[in-house]
């Protein structure tokens, strides 16, 4: 994500993985790649799988997913009987994990016969199913981290100007520029730089496994002509306890540049075109 889906685990489109990297393997669309990390999935604080070979499977060009081999699982799978089609990974048998004298249904798929050998003694836990994942020791949000995004945070002087239907937002020549893989820059702004009686905190938080959790604002702006009061909704976020690779944008805000008009030096940037526009 730069950002979330709002409300949901952020869904962080990157740049596709290259065709083929050392060490691993791509079968048309879809990369496989072993994970030297240790993985494990907690379900009420109890490992559902604890494993060092997990392997990463690019199901989509923006982000991995994580398999474990079933040897690697040490909840109770129980197959539902119904089953999943996929043109590259072949038909997925829909499982109920259940640990700890929970169970919950539809959390895993398994790929017995898949077309793609490696995958036929690996689990896929639903990530969105399991209460936790742990990257070694450390939580890791929405989806494992994509070996080949990177995050960077470089301090400028640019004067950067927001503006929204003419109404400016935010000015400062002190932003941090965030540059993502795949992604337009962001310009995070201190929170003195923007007028903040213009946004309304909102009920909504993202998640980011590259920067930690967000809080959203909503922009109001003035009514036109004695009308109601214009509200675009989460238009601007703030990550206030980033994670440590992301430190530099502690409590600053950020805009959907998609959204927004951003005058970088006076000059008007055209909008990106990105999943969130």
């Amino acid at each position: 994500m730069d950002e979330a889906t709002i409300g949901t685990e952020n869904r962080q489109p990157a740049a596709a993985p290259p065709a083929r990297r050392a060490g691993g393997r791509a079968r048309g669309r879809v990369r496989v790649e072993p994970s030297p990390k240790r993985v494990r999935a907690l379900v009420d604080g109890v490992a559902v799988a604890d494993t060092r070979s997990a392997l990463l499977v690019w199901e989509k060009p923006y982000y991995p997913t994580y398999y474990v081999p079933r040897a690697d699982v040490r909840a109770e799978l129980a197959d539902t009987g119904r089953v999943e089609r996929s043109p590259s990974r072949g038909d997925g048998h829909v499982l109920d994990v259940t640990v700890a004298g929970r169970t919950v249904p539809d959390a895993a798929l398994a790929y017995p016969d898949s077309p793609m050998p490696e995958l036929r003694e690996l689990v896929r836990l639903d990530w969105e199913s399991m209460d936790e994942w742990l990257e070694e020791d450390e939580p890791v949000y929405v989806h494992p981290r994509d070996p080949y995004s990177r995050v960077d945070v470089l301090a400028s002087s640019r004067h950067v100007r927001i503006e929204l239907d003419g109404v400016v937002l935010a000015e400062s020549t002190q932003p941090r520029v965030l540059f993502e893989t795949g992604l337009p820059p962001r310009y995070y702004l201190p929170m003195g730089d923007v007028r903040l009686e213009l946004l309304r905190r909102t009920d909504s938080v993202s998640r980011c496994p590259y920067k930690g959790v967000a809080d959203w604002w909503s922009v109001v702006l003035p009514a036109a002509d004695g009308g109601v009061p214009r509200e675009h909704e989460d238009l601007a976020w703030c990550y206030r306890s980033p994670l440590p690779e992301s430190q530099k944008i502690a409590g600053l805000i950020a805009f959907y540049d998609e959204k927004v008009d951003v005058f970088l030096d006076g000059e008007l940037q055209e909008r990106p075109v990105t999943p969130f526009s």
